[in-house]
């Protein structure tokens, strides 16, 4: 009689549910869960730190449109996880974190690593449980992985007490489950399409936001028919390539004139939170009309006080709305509402491209980050993690595909923007990866450079090195002139980072040097690293605080 241990099954049920990656640190007692996977064909990530193994499986599951796995050990190990677990869940991305936790016959008698696992993992997650037998262990499996995708995407957790995982039970028990339902999309109610597509209809100066629900829904058909029919847009961060930012009607350079200006918008799959000022004035027009179409009804009584809310599947709602407008004359046709966003747009962008074009050392921010728009493809994905450069970002780097750029959400958690790049490598390892970070940001993660390597996985890390948190302005702003270095850092040569584990390294002191050390670095078919000493005393204009 053949026999499977908790582990192996675990990792069967992970197969057969079609994940081919998962992330973790190696801890007990979830080993046997990782050798389980390993001997069914699953790639096994052995990151540096759990908290980075789920933002990679965040990103992994994101761009895959599947639920990111994430293993972890008993005690701290987990609980490492639960920063992971509240990011993906605010910020939608789909993450399952498999805790392992102490035998539950020793639970309060203080046993080895012993710790509320669920208690931690509940505030931040979508939904939480423990195993209970070894022989429920695909069961749970199968609903952890469907809760993690269903509705909005989130993190969840499943608790592994240390037994269930090493009990071996007859293979010939082992039930795994199998279906794969085909589940349909929540359709939008024909009324109060009509309703919303009347609003844009007779506004004269209408305006669609689009999140990053609309790029997990793939509702880029739908919107590119509303935008083409003369309804400018404007995108959060990661709402950005659901649409590709060279359309004329992208208005992300006019933001702030679009948002205060528009009399009526609609949210598709975004969220009137601090990102878009809760929908309100000043942000706002006072009298502005305010539509929203969201897969969760609780959205709709939240910040910003709506007229209509439509809970649907964003790619489903918008091609019913553009249908429902087809044909139909615009009142914006005739109120030169497209064109002065453009206008505005113009004097934004001109008030940048003289910094974009610095020839001045120490390097210019607004000059990294156009070089690197330049050096880098269009297919590319890319992660941004910072304070300034975050801010600069958002103003230079365009996007062109859905899910395509990632940055820190809507929780601003720095750290993410070095193993998000890792997570998207190895998601779609066609399309290079591309990671611009701070030097603050960069060090919250920085051993994954040595996963990265590990694994195959080619990323390139681009580093601005301004010598702190937002260079210097916090450093001389708000500590005394005499402190020691508390929010400054030392001027750390990150590039070794990359010749230690035989990648691509380079150091860029000179703005010529950017676009050639890019090229290489991003040609070199290695893990590359690129440390760029920009100016400290550099500030953006604005805020990250865009969204």
């Amino acid at each position: 009689m053949a026999e499977i241990n908790g582990g192996r099954l675990a990792a069967k049920q992970l197969k057969q549910a079609g994940i081919d990656t998962a992330f973790g640190v190696v801890a007990g007692p979830m080993i046997e869960v990782m050798a389980g996977m390993q001997a069914e064909g699953i790639q096994v990530v052995n990151c540096r730190h759990e908290e980075s193994a789920c933002f990679a499986a965040s990103a992994w599951g994101y761009l895959k449109k599947k639920p990111g796995v994430v293993i972890a050990g008993s005690g701290p190990g987990m609980i490492n996880t639960v920063t992971g677990l509240h990011v993906a869940t605010e910020s939608g991305m789909p993450l399952v974190v498999l805790g392992g936790s102490v035998d539950s016959r020793t639970r309060g008698l203080g046993g080895f690593q012993e710790a509320d696992q669920l208690a931690f993992a509940k505030p931040g997650a979508k939904w939480t449980a423990q195993v209970d037998s070894t022989e429920r262990i695909p069961e749970l499996i199968h609903l952890a992985l469907g809760k993690a995708v269903g509705g909005r995407p989130g993190g969840v957790y499943l608790d592994f007490p240390g037994q269930f995982v090493r009990r071996r039970i007859d293979d010939e028990a082992v039930r795994l489950r199998i279906a794969s339902p085909d589940v349909s999309v929540p359709h939008p109610d024909p009324r109060v399409v009509e309703a919303i597509a009347s609003m844009l209809a007779t506004a004269s100066r209408p305006l669609i936001l689009v999140g990053k629900g609309a790029a997990w829904a793939d509702a880029t058909a739908g919107l590119t028919r509303l935008v083409e029919l003369g309804i400018p847009y404007v995108a959060s961060p990661m709402g950005r390539g659901v649409i590709a930012d060279d359309n004329p009607m992208c208005m992300n350079a006019a933001r702030s004139a679009a948002l205060a200006g528009a009399d009526a918008v609609l949210m598709v799959g975004g969220r009137f939170n601090w990102i878009f000022q809760f929908g309100r004035a000043p942000r706002f027009a006072a009298d502005v009309r305010l539509a929203q179409v969201d897969i969760v009804a609780e959205e709709m009584t939240n910040a910003a006080d709506l007229e209509f809310g439509l809970v649907a599947d964003c790619a489903a709602a918008t091609e019913a709305l553009a249908e429902a407008l087809a044909g139909r004359r615009l009142a914006t046709s005739g109120t030169g509402w497209v064109e002065a966003l453009r206008t505005d747009a113009a004097k934004n962008e001109a008030a940048i491209a003289e910094q974009m074009a610095s020839d001045r050392a120490p390097i210019n921010h607004y000059r990294l980050l156009r070089d690197i728009r330049d050096a880098i493809p269009r297919d590319v994905n890319v992660s941004v993690d910072a304070e300034l450069t975050m801010g600069v970002a958002r103003a230079v780097l365009p996007s062109y595909n859905p899910r395509a750029l990632l940055n820190s959400g809507t929780t601003g958690c720095m750290g993410t923007g070095v193993p998000y790049a890792l997570g998207a490598r190895l998601a779609m390892p066609d399309r290079p990866a591309v990671a611009v970070v701070g030097d603050y940001a960069f060090g919250a993660a920085a051993m994954e450079v040595e996963t990265a390597a590990r694994v195959g996985a080619n990323v390139g890390f681009v580093i601005s090195n301004n010598g702190g948190i937002a260079g210097h302005s916090i450093q001389d702003r708000m500590f005394a002139p005499d402190s020691p270095p508390i929010a400054a850092l030392l001027p750390v040569d990150y590039e070794r980072m990359g010749e230690m584990v035989g990648g691509f390294s380079a150091r860029v002191t000179d703005p010529a040097d950017i676009r050639p050390t890019l090229d290489r670095a991003l040609n070199s078919g290695k893990v590359a690293v690129v440390n760029v000493i920009t100016d400290p005393k550099g500030g953006s204009r604005g805020s990250m605080y865009l969204g």
